[in-house]
């Protein structure tokens, strides 16, 4: 998730660097790293925060690792994991490089390939996981729902957008009228999502801006690896509509790799604006201010 305020946008969290050792102390957030030896192959990065909600870093570790799995099946990379604790997780540290249209055109087949690996439901957590899963940046990560939905309907509304919403209400940032513009977003989902509604449940990312998709050089030149998941069963259109948020370098290479492995249903580009509700609900979340007003007008476009 990035942080973004007065229409700038950093990473949350950044695992790039060229190793030694170093300590960022920044209010309750904490991120340590250093390297296990003097070997590349075994740098390590340490991303830590202090009083870390119950789980998180467990989650993101489990999430990544059930990501990785696609892998052998022509997955995108995704970034090693060593090891979790309550308050740290030690992953590996990736060195960077420039993206290139290639890199991008396999990304974007290796992202189709990930996604039809699939889940067993909308809302299912990460294998090996069974607690609260999250969303959001380092420092405010909130609760992301979990559960077995069959059906993208109920799974995006019931799940997603109302509770994303309700939390707004709850801080403050959102009003009954936003809840109530939501709700009626909610009702018109079947007609909203067309023919997407039948796709199945999808491996996804779930947090797939482009500050969470790295560059480095790898056996066959520069590759994407994936970092900082929100990982769990749902849409792959929602990693698509994520990367089209923040933008993206070679976008339309990327999108050309992944239809040349999974075609997507009719009229994907006109629900772009529907699976961007829910992050940025979750902005108004986090950072308030101009985010609310993208939020309604967003709700309304969509009732157009």
């Amino acid at each position: 998730m990035p942080v973004c305020a007065d229409g700038r946008c950093w990473a949350g969290d950044d695992v790039r660097g060229n190793g030694g050792s170093a300590i960022l102390n920044e209010g309750n957030r904490l991120i340590t790293y250093y390297r296990r030896n003097t070997t590349m192959s075994d740098a390590v990065y340490r991303k830590s925060r202090g009083w870390a909600p119950q789980g998180f870093f467990e989650c993101e570790g489990r999430g990544l690792q059930w990501l990785g799995q696609a892998h052998a099946n022509g997955g995108p990379r995704v970034v090693k994991v060593f090891n979790w604790g309550d308050d740290y997780l030690d992953i590996e540290r990736v060195e960077p490089a420039s993206p290139t249209p290639k890199a991008a055109f396999a990304f974007g087949a290796a992202l189709a390939r990930m996604h039809d690996t699939g889940a067993q439901f909308f809302g299912s957590a990460p294998q090996g996981y069974d607690g609260t899963c999250y969303f959001g940046p380092l420092q405010d990560p909130v609760p992301m729902d979990t559960g077995e939905w069959t059906d993208v309907t109920t799974y995006y509304g019931e799940g997603r957008i109302l509770p994303m919403v309700r939390l707004g209400v709850e801080r403050g940032v959102l009003g009954n009228a936003d809840l109530d513009l939501a709700q009626h977003v909610v009702d018109a989902l079947p007609d909203l999502l067309g023919p997407a509604a039948s796709d199945k449940p999808a491996r996804v990312h779930g947090d797939l801006w482009s500050g969470n998709v790295m560059w480095t050089h790898g056996n066959n030149g520069v590759e994407a690896i994936l970092i900082d998941p929100a990982a769990h069963g749902g849409h792959r259109e929602e990693d698509l509509a994520m990367l089209h948020l923040f933008g993206m370098p070679y976008l339309s290479e990327i999108m050309d790799g992944y239809m040349s492995v999974h075609p997507l249903k009719s009229g994907y580009q006109d629900r772009y604006t529907l699976w961007q509700l829910y992050p940025i609900a979750g902005h108004c979340v986090f950072f308030g201010g101009g985010y609310v007003s993208e939020f309604r007008q967003m709700c309304t476009s969509l009732l157009g």
